[in-house]
């Protein structure tokens, strides 16, 4: 298989766009539900299955993994929330960076933790700039993280954390204003992010409408997440699908 930090940066090179499902490890306890979900995104084409979120109280998270995995043939990828969200399972994971906080642990503290483990699983890790936008109320991302949120009338505060981020050597910028977030981050915000990096761009939260999906791909994004509107509405994700893989 195709390692995913290439799969992202080809897909950058050649303009193709890509569409991941985020699901829930607490979602996982119902696994007939959990099977339907991986097979619907399947079926609708989706290019990656994120697994992850920032609250866990499931203790089956690598069981999770494993279902994901049997039931896909697409790129398992962890979206860990701490560094108890790793598993033999996946085929890679977001070693995100919290750089739009000044959490030292989300910085730097938690990957100390987990380097190790990510070593010794041998799953591939993909260094992210992690960036939390407001998103139009607080969500369970900006309460673990004890972090605020860059403005969502604040492209310029975005673009300049993901060109540190890059300079730093990140590559991979993740734009998030968080599950269950009003609104998603604005067009605006990804093309200067867009103007200013060459590193592939992941951007999710508050994705519900064809129309979103369209402008955040036009704008610049090259990876956009689905996970609560999928949840609340399976068959969105075939209008979602279609929407990021026409442009």
């Amino acid at each position: 298989m195709v390692r995913v930090q290439e799969q992202l940066e080809a897909a950058k090179g050649s303009g193709r766009k890509l569409l991941a499902v985020l699901i829930d490890p607490d979602f996982g306890q119902d696994e007939a539900a959990l099977e339907r979900t991986v097979q619907n995104a399947c079926m609708a084409k989706a290019d990656l299955i994120f697994v992850g979120g920032s609250l866990l109280t499931s203790t089956a998270f690598d069981r999770c993994v494993a279902q994901v995995k049997r039931w896909s043939d697409r790129p398992v990828v962890l979206f860990p929330g701490s560094p108890a969200q790793l598993s033999a399972h996946a085929d890679a994971v977001l070693f995100l960076s919290l750089i739009s906080g000044r959490n030292p642990e989300l910085l730097i503290g938690h990957h100390v933790t987990a380097a190790p483990t990510v070593k010794a699983l041998g799953i591939e890790a993909i260094p992210t700039g992690y960036l939390l936008v407001d998103g139009g109320r607080s969500t369970t991302a900006h309460y673990v993280s004890q972090s605020l949120p860059i403005p969502h009338d604040k492209p310029g505060i975005a673009a300049a954390t993901a060109l540190a981020g890059t300079l730093l050597g990140l590559r991979t910028i993740y734009l998030d204003t968080g599950s269950g977030a009003l609104r998603t981050v604005s067009p605006e915000m990804v093309a200067a992010v867009r103007a200013t990096v060459e590193a592939p761009i992941i951007v999710g939260g508050g994705i519900r409408s064809a129309e979103q999906a369209q402008a955040l791909c036009a704008a610049g994004a090259d990876v956009l997440v689905v996970g609560t509107a999928f949840e609340e509405d399976p068959e969105r994700i075939f209008v979602l699908s279609e929407a990021v893989h026409g442009n």
